[in-house]
């Protein structure tokens, strides 16, 4: 019986101790959430009215893959719900009801895009922006022009986002890894960069490469994606030590706008939604492809 007793003793011990770890795991995640940052931005100059800005605009929500979570009509939408991460909800970025279009500045955009912080100064909630903080000014007043032409929808039918207690245990101990809240992950200091006028196909290729990061990894090794459902595959190594070995130029535009890899597997457009990249023009696939097949060779899963 004592033996009972010391056992009863013992997992009420480390009950109360895994209580104690999860609670302090939830209040740091919650300073996190609540932290508040002062980032002043300069304007930027706008023409509402360019046909040209607005067709930038729109390439840029593309590639950028602002559809792919905001939706086509940028309504937003649940672009993850799963009980380990909670139900993630992308902003309406329209100035419809729910919306954040009528009450946001377009210094408020650029603060929410390319600083991850919302109108009110917290961190905005698993939004890419450390990915976006290299998004060049002319590029940025397209995307806010685009922004401002979308109709209004309606999005109050949409719930709240809700960060379940597993998802803010895993991005403590993760170290960073998960940019639950990217606004900790970006150096507010940097300008935003200057158009340039004229890239190097290379160049061209490092700038959209940016967008690959979240998921490739900040050396394109791929490997587990942080942050996701467990039941996401890990992203491919897309160094020349992994997939894009297999690939010449050909290949890699009929993989990005079709789907199909060099082998003729199918690629799942929820996992890797090529449907939204396969939209980059000739020139930015090709420089993409080149940057890519520049980078050193990376062990696969080294991201």
């Amino acid at each position: 019986m004592k033996i009972l007793k010391w056992i009863g003793i013992v997992l009420g011990g480390i009950v109360l101790v895994l209580i104690s770890v999860v609670t302090i795991l939830f209040f740091i995640s919650k300073q996190h959430e609540n932290q508040v940052y002062h980032i002043d931005v300069p304007p930027l100059q706008i023409d509402y009215n360019s046909e040209e800005l607005l067709q930038t605009g729109r390439h840029v929500a593309t590639i950028r893959a602002c559809v792919e979570c905001h939706g086509d009509n940028l309504g937003g939408k649940i672009f993850i719900e799963d009980p380990v991460v909670g139900m993630l909800i992308a902003t309406n970025l329209t100035d419809g009801p729910g919306g954040i279009g009528r009450d946001y500045s377009d210094e408020d955009f650029i603060r929410a895009i390319r600083h991850g912080v919302r109108k009110d100064g917290k961190s905005v909630i698993f939004m890419p922006s450390h990915e976006y903080n290299l998004i060049d000014s002319k590029d940025m007043a397209a995307l806010i022009a685009y922004i401002r032409s979308k109709d209004p929808v309606d999005s109050r039918h949409l719930p709240k986002t809700k960060i379940a207690l597993p998802f803010r245990a895993m991005y403590i101990l993760g170290g960073g890894e998960i940019h639950l809240f990217p606004a900790r992950l970006i150096d507010h200091s940097v300008s935003i960069p200057e158009p340039v006028a004229e890239r190097s196909p290379r160049e061209l290729g490092a700038y959209v490469a940016t967008t690959c990061i979240g998921c490739h990894g900040d050396n394109y090794g791929g490997g587990p994606i942080p942050g996701v459902p467990p039941h996401w595959p890990q992203a491919s190594n897309i160094t020349t030590g992994g997939a894009l070995a297999d690939y010449s130029e050909e290949s890699f535009f009929t993989t990005m706008r079709t789907g199909i890899t060099p082998d003729g597997r199918e690629m799942n457009p929820e996992f890797m939604p090529w449907s939204v990249f396969g939209f980059m023009t000739d020139e930015e696939l090709s420089g993409l492809f080149d940057y890519l097949r520049s980078l050193p060779p990376r062990e696969t899963g080294s991201r």
